[in-house]
C-alpha cells in the first residue's frame, strides 16, 4: 500500500505555521500541513507512521515512509491484520493512493526488491550496468 503524499497529510502545529510562512502578490500565508520541503519532513512522516503502527511493525506488517506491507502466512488472519492496519488509518485521516495499492498477492515489489514467500531478491529493473 502506499500513503496519498504522505508528507502532506500531517497537519502542522498551529503554533509551527508561522514557521512556514511565504510572501506573495496577495499578502502573507503559512501552510497548514506539513510541506513536503521541511528538512524534517521525511524524519517526522516516517516517526508518525512507526508510531501508527507500533504493535504491527515486524509482526504483520512493514513500513518505511509511505510504503507499507501488510503480511501474514495465514490467509484467514490477513484480512484481521487489514482491517487493523485501515481502522488505524481511519482513526489519523491517513489517505491511500489506490493506484499504488495491491491486495492479496503471493508476491510484489517492495522498496525496489521482490518480496515473495520467505524470499527477497534485488528487484532486476533497478540494477543498472556499468558501462
Amino acid at each position: 500500500m502506499d500513503a496519498y503524499s504522505g508528507y502532506n497529510q500531517i497537519r502542522m502545529h498551529p503554533a509551527d505555521q508561522v514557521s512556514t510562512s511565504f510572501i506573495i502578490d496577495r499578502g502573507t500565508y503559512c501552510y497548514q500541513i506539513m510541506p513536503f520541503s521541511l528538512k524534517n519532513a521525511g524524519a517526522t512522516y516516517q516517526q508518525l507512521v512507526n508510531h501508527m503502527f507500533a504493535y504491527q511493525i515486524g509482526k504483520s506488517m512493514e513500513v518505511y515512509v509511505d510504503n507499507m506491507l501488510v503480511k501474514n502466512v495465514h490467509d484467514d488472519q490477513y484480512i484481521a491484520d487489514l482491517a487493523i492496519t485501515f481502522a488505524i488509518l481511519r482513526s489519523y485521516d491517513m489517505k491511500l493512493n489506490p493506484a499504488k495499492c495491491v491486495f492479496g498477492v503471493d508476491s510484489g515489489k517492495f522498496l525496489g526488491f521482490l518480496v515473495s514467500h520467505g524470499d527477497i531478491e534485488t528487484n532486476p529493473e533497478k540494477i543498472q550496468a556499468l558501462i
